[in-house]
C-alpha cells in the first residue's frame, strides 16, 4: 500500500512539472493597458474605434502585425421600427484563445478561463504597450479605473441599465463599468479587487472618469 502512494505521489508529482514546463510564462507582447484613452471619455468611436486605438498604440509600440481587439463588452440592442433586434457582443468572446503575455513578456493569463479565474493581472503586470506601468490607489492621479462594460466573466450586461456609455460611442449620457487594474479599492470585497466588474462610472464624460478615479483607459489583446 505505502508503495502504492508513493507511485501515485509521484506520478502526480511529475504530471504537475510537465503541466508547469508546458505553460508559456514569457512571450512577446500580446496584453497591455492604453497608454492613454480616446481623449473623450468613454466616447471610443465605439467597438471599432476602440480596437483601431488599440492598433494604433500596439503599432507605434512594434506589435502592429498582430490583430488587435479592445476588452470590451456591449449590450443587446432592442427591435425598433427601423431596425431589428442586436445582439450583445462579449469581450471575452473579441479576443482570441491566449496566451496573453504584457509588453516584458510575463504571462497574463493562458487561455479565457484562466483570465476569468485565476489570471496574473495586478498593477505590476497590467502595463501599458510600452511597458510602462498604469497608475493606480495611492499615486496621483489615480487611474485604476479602466473601462470594460463587462460582467466578472466578460459578458455583456442587460440593455435596462447603461453600462457602456451607449455602446462606448457617449460622453454625455449614462454610465461604464469599469474594473481595477492593481486589483485595490477601499475595501477587501471582491467588488474592490476586481479588474474588469468593479463599479460603475460617474458618468462617461473624460471629467466623470476621473472624478471616480480613471481616465478612459482600457484594456487591449492580440487576438491572434
Amino acid at each position: 500500500m505505502r508503495k502504492l502512494k508513493y507511485l501515485a505521489i509521484a506520478t502526480a508529482t511529475v504530471a504537475l512539472l510537465t503541466a508547469c514546463a508546458s505553460m508559456p510564462s514569457t512571450g512577446p507582447m500580446s496584453f497591455f493597458v492604453t497608454s492613454v484613452g480616446s481623449g473623450k471619455g468613454a466616447d471610443l468611436g465605439g467597438l471599432a474605434g476602440a480596437d483601431a486605438h488599440c492598433q494604433k498604440l500596439a503599432t507605434a509600440a512594434g506589435a502592429g502585425t498582430k490583430t488587435w481587439r479592445a476588452y470590451l463588452s456591449t449590450p443587446p440592442t432592442f427591435a425598433t421600427a427601423t431596425a431589428p433586434a442586436g445582439a450583445a457582443t462579449h469581450a471575452r468572446d473579441r479576443i482570441g484563445n491566449g496566451p496573453w503575455h504584457n509588453a516584458k513578456g510575463m504571462l497574463i493569463a493562458r487561455d479565457g478561463a484562466h483570465l476569468h479565474n485565476g489570471n496574473m493581472l495586478s498593477k505590476e503586470t497590467a502595463l501599458d504597450e510600452r511597458g510602462n506601468g498604469v497608475k493606480g490607489r495611492g499615486d496621483t492621479p489615480n487611474e485604476h479605473d479602466i473601462l470594460t462594460g463587462s460582467r466578472s466573466d466578460g459578458t455583456a450586461f442587460a440593455p435596462q441599465t447603461d453600462t457602456t456609455c451607449k455602446s462606448w460611442t457617449s460622453s454625455t449620457d449614462g454610465s461604464a463599468i469599469v474594473g481595477h487594474h492593481d486589483r485595490t479599492g477601499p475595501n477587501a470585497d471582491n467588488w474592490a479587487k476586481s479588474w474588469n466588474f468593479s463599479h460603475q462610472s460617474a458618468g462617461c464624460s473624460q471629467e466623470a472618469l476621473v472624478r471616480t478615479g480613471g481616465s478612459g483607459k482600457f484594456y487591449c489583446f492580440a487576438a491572434n
